[in-house]
């Protein structure tokens, strides 16, 4: 009983010992570190963000570009080595880094550039070349073709025919004014009529032609009848040029009223394309720019020519619409078609640098200045239009500056954690030491180095 009570008094000895050579360890440095702090001796540096790494002279980490933390004698730390300085959020990459992990720098420019301007056109019939056939008297259609709408005709083709009770009357008129014509001619000829008597009966003459013409007659029926000097039974109404039948408002029988409309023809050899364009890119196009209009299911292209007609404001769409001219090979564009418009306008002198060298947090847009010697610094632009894979810099950057303009993820990654740690350099690198301690107790078997 006796012995059993003295092994446990023996375990209680041995474990105070144990115990208060622990405490002892641990607590003089605690108490030294006051006598030598701010004077003691810097045994090396280390990496704040990893501790494993150490160095025997200041400098930056190679990694993520953080100035090294001294570590002194006593195991205490200091803050960031003031002797290297660079802009906040700065980082420092070594050249074999940069060729890892492709980071790419390029100069900024200022200068002028030629942008293709890409919108939505839609296709409409040159109004130039609209042919409308209307009624110059009331009549009715006596005989009407099969052409209907949709269909290609010729011009002087015979579309239809139609009686009207005032026609006869014009029609004797023009007879009577054509052997009228032909006496004065006689006349002149003996010498029997002056200059003067001739030249009104041929104004007479055309002032009866002109007539037959509102009344719907072709050229080639009035050159019929002053040919034949005999009325004909109906009027030909004749296709006035080679196009496409747009309206078709004849049938057997069907009665008109003077102005009505019986057909109408487009020729669709050349058509119009109207482009919407946003005020801020209609100013850089000027009448006869050339450009390409494609339709995307027939893969064809056309040539096209901006006109010289001003743009016209569109209310609903807050766009212009701009004119642009084309031939139309094979008709195969037709009216209200959709097609893509590629239009190359000059801007103004300006910086643009590539969309992908700025990094767009949706707050601000930042881009990375190449400082020298491996150091990157985050710049806030402010940006302008957007020019395809370009965008034009408003503020920020100044021509001859370097800008990274690939493998900018990884130096956005590591300036994030380099604000971080700046913002409170002294607790963060005491925090990072103290990993660094732990991580060396562990490697040694729980030794302190």
């Amino acid at each position: 009983m006796k012995k059993a009570a003295y092994v446990i008094l023996a375990s209680l000895l041995l474990a105070g010992a144990f115990l208060a050579g622990s405490w002892r360890a641990h607590r003089e440095p605690e108490a030294a570190a006051p006598a030598v702090a701010g004077a003691g001796k810097v045994l090396y540096y280390v990496d704040p963000m990893h501790p494993a790494y150490k160095s025997d002279k200041p400098g930056i980490a190679p990694d993520c570009g953080m100035a090294l933390v001294p570590v002194y004698e006593d195991g205490s730390t200091g803050a960031a080595d003031s002797s290297v300085s660079s802009p906040p959020g700065s980082v420092r990459v070594s050249p074999e880094k940069q060729q890892l992990v492709g980071l790419r720098v390029t100069t900024v420019e200022r200068k002028s550039s030629t942008h293709a301007l890409r919108v939505l056109g839609r296709v409409t019939p040159d109004e130039t070349r609209v042919y409308k056939l209307n009624a110059g008297i009331e009549g009715y259609f006596r005989d009407v073709s099969a052409v209907a709408t949709g269909d290609h005709v010729k011009k002087d083709q015979l579309l239809a025919t139609f009686s009207g009770p005032a026609a006869a009357l014009v029609l004797q008129t023009f007879i009577l004014s054509l052997g009228g014509a032909d006496r004065v001619s006689q006349n002149v000829a003996g010498g029997t009529v002056d200059a003067q008597a001739a030249a009104a009966t041929a104004w007479n003459l055309q002032l009866r032609v002109q007539q037959l013409q509102n009344l719907g007659m072709s050229a080639l029926q009035i050159e019929e009848v002053k040919r034949t000097r005999e009325l004909p039974e109906t009027i030909k109404i004749l296709a006035p040029a080679d196009g496409f039948v747009l309206a078709r408002n004849a049938s057997p029988g069907l009665k008109f009223e003077r102005g009505a409309e019986w057909y109408r023809i487009v020729d669709l050899s050349r058509v119009w394309i109207l482009a919407d364009v946003f005020e801020n890119d209609a100013q850089y196009l000027r009448p006869g720019v050339r450009a390409q209009v494609s339709h995307p299911n027939q893969r064809r292209t056309f040539p096209a020519r901006v006109a010289e007609a001003r743009p016209q404001f569109d209310a609903a769409t807050r766009t212009l619409k701009v004119r642009l001219e084309t031939k139309n090979s094979g008709f195969a564009l037709r009216p209200d078609m959709f097609v893509d418009v590629e239009l190359p306008i000059t801007l103004p002198p300006a910086i643009t640098i590539p969309v992908d060298a700025v990094l767009d947090s949706g707050l601000k847009k930042t881009v990375f200045v190449d400082r020298g010697e491996g150091v990157f610094e985050p710049r806030p632009v402010q940006t302008g239009r957007r020019l395809g894979d370009r965008v034009e810099i408003v503020k920020g950057l100044a021509p001859g500056e370097r800008i990274v303009v690939a493998g900018m993820f990884l130096l956005d990654s590591e300036s994030r954690m380099r604000q971080y740690f700046d913002q409170d350099p002294g607790r963060h690198a005491g925090t990072a030491a103290q990993a660094g301690k732990e991580q060396g107790a562990h490697s040694h078997g729980g030794r302190q180095p």
